[in-house]
């Protein structure tokens, strides 16, 4: 299997619109909302949210929305995943796993020391995966999400 993550373009943004995660999975933003959002950003901080249609193969697998910020004041807030699924129908087969690998070389090829992300402590799934790839808990919340760091 082949992981690769394309940027969102006028080609894809449909078929990621249309991804969705199951219905015991409430704490994942619509791919809509998290566009919306990454545009926003973008509007303010050109190219600090870098949205990712992920690939297995040449099959549309999941969606990843990173803030790449290098140039932030707060070293401790420059890299973070933002937003992060896989289709309802396409879990369970390792692409979550082997995704997030992918990010983390993206990451630390852009010169990152730490990636954090935050997750609602509800979200079992999501975390099983973020702690199998080194992501350890802060102790610190963000609203009601709990934070994670890697170390890289």
């Amino acid at each position: 299997m082949r992981i690769t993550l394309t940027p969102v373009n006028d080609e894809n943004r449909e078929a990621v619109l249309k991804l969705s995660v199951r219905e015991d999975q409430p704490f994942v933003a619509p791919n809509s909302r998290s566009l919306e959002q990454a545009d926003e950003l973008n509007a303010e901080h050109p190219g600090a949210a870098r949205p990712f249609a992920i690939y297995a193969d040449d099959k549309l697998v999941g969606f990843i929305q990173i803030v790449f910020a290098p140039e932030a004041e707060d070293p401790d807030d420059r890299y973070w995943i933002w937003r992060y699924m896989i289709d309802k129908d396409e879990q369970g087969k390792g692409y979550g796993q082997a995704a997030l690998e992918e990010i983390i070389k993206y990451f630390r090829d852009g010169g990152a020391d730490n990636i954090y992300l935050s997750t609602e402590p509800e979200n079992v799934v999501g975390l099983h995966v973020y702690h199998k790839a080194g992501f350890k808990d802060t102790g610190e919340m963000n609203d009601d999400e709990m934070i994670l760091l890697l170390k890289l």
